[in-house]
């Protein structure tokens, strides 16, 4: 069993990260082009507690080598079930997500959370990820170790171009929110 972990502050409010985060997988978005489908599943409003809960299929294009593609009996696409938990009260996102695709083989667990930061809480908004990865190989552990140490490794590169990726849609949200606040400014004063 591995783990993998990073945090890491965008410079951006809270309500533009959470309203950016589901435009990360738009097709502009240059550091995504391997997800393919986002579907969502369920989504549903607690009344009590306002908090949105959505389920959703993301499919992905696999980058895997071919002869291993070949070994596994796989094709050429990938499937991740996510959760995700939006509580505007809290102000805190939190998203978590499984592999479906060679779950008997390996099983990756993510949770990443978004929320206000600390230091500026009307700023500045925190991310941390979090994945537990655990492959089934029985009794050989140097192989065991290999494919969780290549997963790691794998997950820290994702990580780094989902952050620049991420960065630039949330670029795009905020010269959405600066126009859309500039429009209702000119509507008030054309009312007045």
């Amino acid at each position: 069993m591995k783990f993998f972990e990073s945090t890491y502050e965008f410079d951006y409010t809270w309500e533009e990260v959470s309203t950016g985060n589901w435009r990360k997988y738009c097709p502009w978005n240059k550091q995504t082009t391997h997800v393919i489908a986002v579907d969502t599943l369920q989504r549903n409003v607690d009344p009590a507690t306002g908090i949105l809960r959505t389920e959703r299929l993301i499919t992905c294009q696999q980058s895997a080598p071919k002869w291993l593609m070949a070994f596994l009996g796989g094709e050429d696409r990938s499937y991740v079930y996510e959760t995700s938990y939006v509580d505007p009260a809290a102000k805190k996102v939190t998203m978590c997500s499984q592999n479906m695709t060679y779950a008997d083989l390996l099983s990756v667990r993510e949770t990443v959370v978004y929320r206000p930061s600390s230091g500026a809480p009307n700023a500045r908004t925190e991310f941390h990820q979090h994945a537990k990865i655990i492959a089934f190989c029985g009794g050989w552990q140097k192989v065991k170790n290999s494919i969780e140490e290549f997963t790691v490794d794998r997950f820290r590169q994702n990580a780094i171009k989902g952050r620049e990726g991420f960065e630039a849609v949330l670029e795009m949200s905020r010269k959405v929110f600066a126009q859309e606040r500039e429009r209702q400014a000119l509507m008030q004063a054309a009312r007045m």
